[in-house]
């Protein structure tokens, strides 16, 4: 083996230990991603959620409000 056969096989080793880096760094940053957007698309459904819930019960306790016309509440602290 001659030392240019040897700087050949090293060049070789180099070359594909930086293709993996580089495929390896652009499937990290393709799951990332994928994940912010899940984690942005969850948060944004559960906070839809949440307000639907909140209107929900404020519209009953506003029912429950116009259905009482003496202004009585149970005590309960929803309005309920």
């Amino acid at each position: 083996m001659t030392p240019r056969d040897d700087i050949g096989k090293t060049e070789i080793r180099k070359d594909a230990l930086q293709d993996t880096i580089e495929v390896t760094a652009t499937a990290v940053g393709a799951v990332t991603t994928i994940v912010t957007g899940a984690v942005r698309d969850i948060a944004r459904t559960v906070g839809g959620f949440a307000t639907d819930v909140f209107e929900i019960r404020e519209a009953a306790r506003r029912a429950a409000a116009d259905a009482d016309p003496g202004g009585e509440s149970s005590g309960h602290p929803s309005g309920g």
